[in-house]
């Protein structure tokens, strides 16, 4: 199903000009850059979450093993590391969220605060890289 039309115009030297519209954007009106910031802040939050609550998960399986385990201080500094920064991360993004793009004294500040949480966000993924070479078990089912 096609999205878009094409519509000939003429001006006034008769010059034809080809205008390609998309469907949607005529009936919404011109994107609005903050809505379009605020959806995207939200998604990378929610994947913030996601990733969060699989190293919760990881760290109690690191730690239900117990300092036995061969590679268990790294482990543990690693995914509370990562831990620390989503958390920085989603505070970044709260106050992301809270500015209006459309203010422009406000740009420095958010490029800014986009750029950190950008960053973070490549180191967490670098940290989580780690985590998964170094693996996490999770101890067998032990009957009491």
């Amino acid at each position: 199903m096609a999205t878009e039309s094409v519509e000939m115009v003429g001006d006034r030297n008769g010059d034809a000009e080809v205008r390609l519209q998309d469907r949607w954007s005529s009936r919404r009106g011109p994107l609005n850059m903050n809505n379009y910031a605020n959806k995207k802040s939200a998604a990378e939050s929610m994947l913030d979450v996601a990733l969060l609550m699989a190293n919760a998960s990881q760290l109690k399986a690191v730690v239900e093993q117990g300092s036995d385990f061969t590679f268990y201080k790294p482990l543990v500094a690693l995914i509370s590391l990562s831990i620390i920064f989503q958390i920085v991360v989603g505070v970044l993004l709260i106050f992301i969220v809270k500015w209006n793009l459309n203010d422009e004294s406000t740009h420095n500040k958010l490029n800014i605060l986009e750029n950190t949480a950008t960053a973070l966000v490549f180191i967490i993924v670098v940290i989580n890289v780690f985590i998964t070479a170094f693996g996490v078990q999770r101890p067998l089912n032990q009957s009491a």
